[in-house]
């Protein structure tokens, strides 16, 4: 198979990195941010449709996929999502979009919820995809969360260390037993794509991933506290995985995030963590509704 036949792939510089992208399409801009350990190839299997609507713009974060990966700052703020969502701001301009459509899995769900907050200009809506808020994330991480989400402290431990047992692993193996924990097989994900995650799960990859986790546990933190009294304006949408751990762990996510948006709906669909993979057709569904209506 052609990776997103149609799209046009390639790199914007932006002020603090250059991140790789596919994009494709007319109309309104959305934008498309992937997760951990992924790249924004996960989005094979709507992007293309959505491309019949919108200008789509597929990017890989920064540190992650082919976008580049600074070197790290002491206090990890150049892998805070602020650093990222700044990236993706300054790849839509590029693009010609002032303002524009996000939706965001996982990390990339993160960097859309702190661009929501610095960028409220330039955001006319957002889908923000199975997780709940990060200082929630942490305030859940009892015994069971921490040993079934093992990466999230493992991963914020000081410069170097998990670096050097990612870098020991065989990059196959070990994807297949991350991905394995959250979903219940991989079928849903075809061979191209899945070699591309492989080829991507790297040294620089390592690094920039680790710094997004040392900040989501650090300067993340600090930034979402100062935000709490805030309540984001603009309309958003929240799906997630019945069997997900966001499934399983949280009763009702949408209330989770009404507390930091005013205007929120949304609703479980029938996949593991990987939704926009597993569940495709249900989130096309929902995309088509929610981006493509005047509420």
């Amino acid at each position: 198979m052609t990776i997103l036949p149609g799209f046009t792939l390639t790199d914007i510089q932006t002020s603090g990195a250059t991140i790789r992208l596919r994009h494709a399409g007319k109309g309104p801009g959305l934008l498309l941010l992937h997760g951990n350990p992924l790249t924004h190839v996960a989005w094979h299997k709507i992007a293309p449709r959505l491309a019949e609507h919108f200008h789509v713009v597929a990017a890989d974060l920064r540190g992650y996929g082919d976008s580049s990966a600074p070197p790290e700052e002491p206090d990890s703020s150049n892998y805070s999502f602020r650093a990222m969502a700044q990236d993706q701001v300054e790849v839509m301009q590029a693009l010609g979009h002032d303002r524009f459509y996000v939706a965001g899995h996982d990390r990339g769900g993160r960097t859309t919820h702190r661009m929501c907050l610095d960028h409220p200009d330039k955001v006319m809506k957002a889908a923000i995809i199975d997780i709940v808020p990060t200082l929630d994330m942490w305030a859940a991480m009892d015994k069971d969360a921490a040993i079934s989400g093992w990466h999230w402290p493992f991963m914020a431990q000081p410069q170097g260390f998990p670096e050097m047992f990612f870098n020991a692993v065989d990059p196959d193996w070990f994807m297949r037993k991350k991905l394995l924990k959250l979903t219940k097989d991989l079928s849903h994900i075809p061979p191209e794509i899945w070699a591309e995650y492989v080829r991507c799960f790297n040294a620089k990859t390592i690094a920039g991933s680790c710094g997004d986790y040392r900040a989501a546990a650090t300067i993340d933190c600090e930034l979402d506290t100062a935000d709490l009294h805030r309540k984001l304006a603009m309309p958003i949408l929240v799906l997630w995985g019945a069997s997900s751990s966001v499934g399983k762990r949280f009763a009702d996510p949408v209330d989770l995030w009404r507390q930091r948006a005013e205007d929120v709906r949304g609703e479980a669909l029938p996949s593991g963590h990987y939704v926009n993979e597993e569940a495709p057709e249900q989130m096309l569904d929902w995309f088509l509704r929610f981006f493509g209506s005047a509420q």
